[in-house]
């Protein structure tokens, strides 16, 4: 729950005060320096290593495709945690 809440309030702060999802937008404001610019980056790499094992694992049938969603449209801080339950459930 809190990657989904902590994230998001976050997010909801940039756009009410005017953030915007326009590339030269959110690529100038997530590059603001060379930290945002250094978590920006692990982050993504992230969520795309995490994509590509999603992708792999079969044992998740169609909702593979929506993990992966999940990860870019809400947050890897969510998807993950999503993901090991569903494992979980599924080995347990």
């Amino acid at each position: 729950a809190l990657g989904l809440i902590l994230p998001w309030a976050c997010n909801a702060i940039y756009f009410s005060e005017g953030g915007s999802l326009a590339p030269d937008v959110f690529f100038r404001d997530v590059s603001a320096n060379a930290l945002t610019t250094g978590i920006t980056l692990d982050v993504y790499l992230a969520a795309l290593t995490f994509s590509v094992v999603v992708a792999q694992d079969s044992t998740l049938g169609g909702r593979r495709w929506a993990l992966i969603a999940l990860a870019f449209a809400v947050g890897l801080s969510f998807a993950l945690p999503v993901y090991a339950l569903q494992r979980r459930a599924q080995v347990g």
